[in-house]
């Protein structure tokens, strides 16, 4: 009997591994979404204008797989355009920042469509398509606040500016002479600390800042531009693209899904987007 119970924890561990590793070869990504007709997409469902949740399926919004609500945004558009390209259903997924990019790795998602930037460091780890978004760092502050005619970075010196933590707004913030600066899990948390003010501003891409500076009139953002009046970053810490696992065969059809939409489409898909986005909640 303990020999039999012995096999039978074997068999069980060998289907456990099998079920765990299949679809992770990433040369076969592409045949495999075709084979399943569904692309899994991931994004945290809360970063207007570029993804957020609502309460059902208006404006184009698609139901969140693993969660309660429907997802919507310009990332979300983007998916739903790369689905179609290929061919196959979307399924959206929410997921915490942090758990994104393993979750692309371990094969749970196909591909990562959450405004990430193409950075140096996360592609060591994960693939990227071509760009679908590149925006300026700006800064939120509240409207009475002394920074909210600062015209340059410098203006910002010493002051409380916060930012989401594990991205690349985080490093730049420390590119502010003196600055006092903590990460923060989401922009939930920052939206609330610089209303309450228990800071000063925080950083944020320039579409979600004209987003949340639309909802509540008491903030407003310093519009810095990069490498000028603003932070220094290469446009792989500002662009946006998709992440897949590393060699995935599936980035040729994703980016040239991406190419066939003009620069002015996507201009006016942010502006539809920012209009119908929801207030920080």
């Amino acid at each position: 009997m303990k020999k039999i119970i012995a096999l039978i924890a074997v068999l069980a561990l060998v289907l456990s591994l099998a079920a765990c590793g299949k679809g992770v070869d990433a040369t076969k990504d592409l045949d495999n979404i075709k084979s399943a007709g569904v692309l899994k997409v991931g994004m945290e469902c809360a970063y207007a204008p570029f993804n957020w949740t609502q309460t059902d399926n208006s404006n184009g919004a698609v139901e969140i797989a693993n969660a309660k609500g429907f997802a919507n945004g310009y990332d979300v558009q983007m998916a739903k355009s790369i689905a179609e390209a290929l061919g196959v259903k979307l399924e959206v997924y929410s997921y915490e920042w942090d758990a994104l990019i393993p979750a692309v790795e371990s094969g749970k998602l196909d591909c990562i469509i959450a405004g990430m930037s193409p950075t140096d460091e996360r592609k060591e780890t994960i693939d990227f398509s071509s760009n679908y978004y590149v925006s300026n760092l700006v800064i939120i502050v509240k409207k009475d606040s002394d920074y909210a005619s600062a015209a340059s970075l410098k203006d910002f010196a010493g002051a409380k500016i916060n930012a989401q933590d594990g991205t690349f707004h985080a490093k730049a913030a420390k590119q502010i002479k003196d600055v006092k600066t903590e990460a923060m899990k989401d922009f939930t948390m920052l939206y609330t600390a610089v209303t309450a003010g228990t800071i000063d501003g925080y950083i944020a891409e320039e579409p979600t800042a004209f987003q949340v500076c639309g909802s509540n009139e008491d903030l407003t953002y310093v519009p810095l531009v990069n490498n000028d009046t603003g932070f220094k970053c290469s446009e792989g810490d500002t662009a946006i693209a998709v992440g897949m696992r590393k060699g995935s065969s599936l980035n040729k059809e994703i980016s040239d899904a991406i190419d066939k939409i003009s620069v002015d489409a996507r201009a006016d898909l942010m502006k539809n987007m920012v209009a119908i986005a929801p207030a920080e909640e």
